[in-house]
């Protein structure tokens, strides 16, 4: 049986292709080789196993994942031979290249993701070609949900939002300047923290004030500005897009996209939906 991961910041969606062609589909702790042990990630996918599915009888696994760059992929497998000792494919790769696959099957073109975090990359329907590096949480990520909390905190301590709008953010974080910085530096997953203002974002588009609407065509443009636009002849593809941030920001994505003269293509919000159909029909 063929078991496939995708990898995020902040969880895994797995799916099980079994002989009879059914799937098992089930979710895990996000796992950035970066910042976990190899213990963790053995005992958390071990405990996320539905008991349906019986370890010995993988015997191939294609594992995409945040973070997990070539100095980490004997660390992946490691873990993951460790838990499927019958496994005798264990493919490790970037999240980058399950996005690609799951957006243009064997097709080149240009993909991205928009989630907790961004990347993007120029396919040529087997191997990314290039890649303008988004840099992360800390000096890059343009256009992601982490981006988008990032900026409103930024405007939220700095007053840079009305009284009403700032006093609506206060209501929902709950905690001041100090705390928001002390919560940022010292707590674990500062970019998960930022990026789930993303919903609360995105819950006030539909409001009076325009603060919100403006920060979400601000951040997708500087998506564009610091990133998309450094492609070469980057207008003469389609922008196809993973991740919720793309998902749920559609409207305002393609408005951006369009300014810069860029045609929308295909959005997904799970790339695992994707990556069964790609698995099922790649040996």
């Amino acid at each position: 049986m063929k078991l496939i991961a995708d990898s995020g910041s902040t969880k895994t969606d797995w799916a099980c292709l079994q002989k009879d062609k059914t799937c098992i589909r089930f979710t895990s702790a996000g796992y950035n080789p970066n910042y976990i042990t190899a213990e963790y990630m053995s005992k958390d996918i071990q405990n996320s196993l539905p008991h349906c599915l019986d370890e010995a009888e993988i015997t191939e696994i294609y594992f995409y994942g945040a973070g997990v760059t070539e100095l980490q992929f004997p660390f992946v497998r490691s873990v993951l031979q460790g838990i499927f000792p019958n496994a005798s494919t264990i493919f490790v790769e970037m999240d980058l290249l399950a996005s690609a696959r799951a957006l243009l099957g064997d097709r080149p073109g240009f993909a991205a993701i928009l989630g907790t975090g961004t990347n993007s990359c120029l396919y040529d329907g087997r191997k990314i070609t290039l890649n303008v590096d988004s840099l992360g949480f800390i000096l890059g990520d343009e256009g992601s949900g982490a981006y988008m909390g990032k900026q409103l905190i930024i405007d939220y301590i700095r007053h840079n939002m009305s009284k009403d709008v700032w006093k609506m953010v206060e209501d929902y974080v709950k905690m001041d300047g100090d705390e928001i910085i002390d919560q940022i530096y010292t707590k674990p997953y500062p970019n998960r923290w930022c990026a789930h203002f993303s919903k609360f974002i995105g819950d006030h588009l539909q409001d009076e004030t325009s603060y919100f609407r403006n920060l979400v065509e601000r951040s997708f443009s500087d998506l564009f500005e610091k990133i998309i636009t450094h492609y070469p002849n980057y207008q003469a593809f389609e922008l196809n897009c993973v991740g919720s941030i793309a998902y749920c920001f559609h409207d305002y994505l393609e408005k951006v996209a369009s300014s810069f003269g860029m045609k929308m293509g295909k959005i997904i919000r799970y790339p695992i939906d994707g990556l069964v159909d790609y698995h099922s029909i790649h040996q």
